[in-house]
């Protein structure tokens, strides 16, 4: 068997997550969490489009948690994102998490919004 060192660039991989938290690059971040290319930020959830939008031309996809549940985002929110050239993929957050580590591990342009399970 061959074992191979995964390198995660400039972000940082979720490591772990729980009851209004998640561990992300060694440190905990309670609440709402955006991480990507310029590493872990506070979100302010839906309302905060300013944060998403400011990705746009740096990262090609968007996983958005949803929390413990998978829901929609809102309407408008989806549509302004797709219109800055950001695909937008909408799960629960556990799977959000496993998606973007496994996608950060293969060193695409990526980032991840989450909401709290």
């Amino acid at each position: 068997m061959r074992l191979n060192e995964i390198s995660f660039s400039d972000a940082a991989p979720v490591e772990g997550y729980g009851p209004g938290f998640f561990r992300i690059g060694g440190q905990v971040h309670d609440g709402m969490v955006l991480t990507g290319p310029d590493g872990t930020v506070a979100w302010g959830g839906y309302d905060d489009s300013a944060t998403l939008l400011a990705l746009a031309g740096r990262i090609d996809v968007l996983f958005v948690g949803t929390g413990a549940e998978i829901s929609h985002i809102p309407t408008g929110l989806r549509a302004s994102l797709e219109a800055a050239g950001l695909g937008v993929e909408v799960m629960n957050s556990p799977s959000a998490c496993r998606t973007y580590n496994v996608l950060l591990s293969e060193g695409r342009r990526i980032a991840l919004a989450l909401l709290p399970v």
